[in-house]
């Protein structure tokens, strides 16, 4: 095993990480919050990458990191990582994915109970001194319609905790239909009958050309009038401006947003002051929990990979020639 192997750890991972590369006999360079600039230079020699969703890894940074054999992603998305330029270089990607699974479901819920119950505006009137109790009645999640846009591992996590509130869950698949509801555990229905029925609507699905866009004005138009809305899966799922006028118009009594286009988004950007929208800055995965078991995750893979040839969770497969299968 080569003394000089390293693996270069350039986002906010747990620090045991560390110690599982080092039980691999590999060294986990460790430099949380680099810049882009600095990327290129610490990852010379090395052999492996660890991110989370900070470090952009484009193909530029593919195109001189000659050493580079693996990277691995601290959570289940990789919009973050130029794959095809990864494939094209004959790096492997990694990720975790379902290590943030109950992590986002609960943020999710959080967020719907928050908006029912107004709990950010009521927390504003009261720690400034006011006493507003009539202004800020709120609903009950029991009873409710939830619709769920994406019944995968997330997905399936909400609709467990929305039934044990009380609601009643459905879900829409971009590419499944009712026959799918044995698989997925829930009634899958077209998403325009979705949009229709939910009382609320939970997205839970990736960035992908299909999905891009998908809650446009059409989709809101086609809402229970006084719906929410909350958003925990990618920004550019939904438009910005189709989202604000639902609002503005009375579509939808509220929205809440952990995601967004670009990030973090321009301080001009109305979702951030509507009185309609609770806002958090991406961290629904954000958990203690959440990142020390994908941190330790993804460094075992990682050094599995270096160490023994053994693939898993990859997203770029087939593997770089001479790399066994899992």
């Amino acid at each position: 095993m080569p003394a000089s192997r390293r693996v270069l750890i350039s986002d906010d991972l747990a620090p045991p990480c560390v110690e599982v590369l080092a039980s691999r006999g590999i060294a986990g360079d460790y430099r949380p919050g680099i810049s882009a600039e600095e990327l290129a230079k610490f990852l010379a020699g090395a052999e492996g990458l660890l991110v989370r969703s900070r470090t952009k890894v484009t193909a530029a940074v593919f195109e001189g990191a000659d050493s580079l054999r693996v990277v691995g992603r601290a959570g289940s998305g990789v919009d973050n990582v130029d794959v095809p330029a990864a494939t094209a270089k004959g790096v492997l990607v990694m990720n975790v994915p379902g290590g943030n699974t109950r992590s986002v479901a609960e943020h999710a819920i959080a967020l719907l109970l928050a908006l029912l119950r107004r709990i950010p505006a009521a927390h504003a009137s009261t720690s400034a001194g006011k006493w507003e109790k009539s202004k800020f009645e709120g609903r009950e999640a029991a009873g409710k319609t939830l619709g769920i846009v994406g019944p995968g591992k997330i997905g399936r996590e909400v609709a467990a905790i929305a039934r044990a509130l009380g609601m009643t869950p459905i879900a829409s698949h971009p590419s499944a239909g009712p026959e799918a509801s044995a698989k997925y555990g829930l009634p899958i229905v077209p998403l325009a009958e979705l949009l229709a029925r939910a009382d609320a609507v939970t997205l839970h699905v990736p960035s992908t050309p299909r999905t891009q866009g998908m809650m446009n004005a059409d989709a809101f138009r086609k809402m229970k009038r006084g719906a929410y809305l909350v958003n925990c899966a990618r920004g550019d799922v939904v438009d910005e401006g189709a989202l604000l006028a639902a609002l503005d118009g009375g579509t939808l009594a509220g929205a809440a947003v952990d995601v967004f286009p670009v990030e973090p988004p321009p301080p001009a950007s109305r979702l951030l002051s509507h009185p309609k929208v609770i806002v958090t800055p991406h961290i629904a995965a954000s958990t203690v929990e959440a990142q020390e078991r994908v941190a330790l995750a993804i460094a075992e893979q990682v050094a599995r990979y270096l160490v023994d040839g053994v693939v898993a969770n990859a997203v770029n497969a087939p593997a770089p020639a001479g790399a066994p299968r899992k």
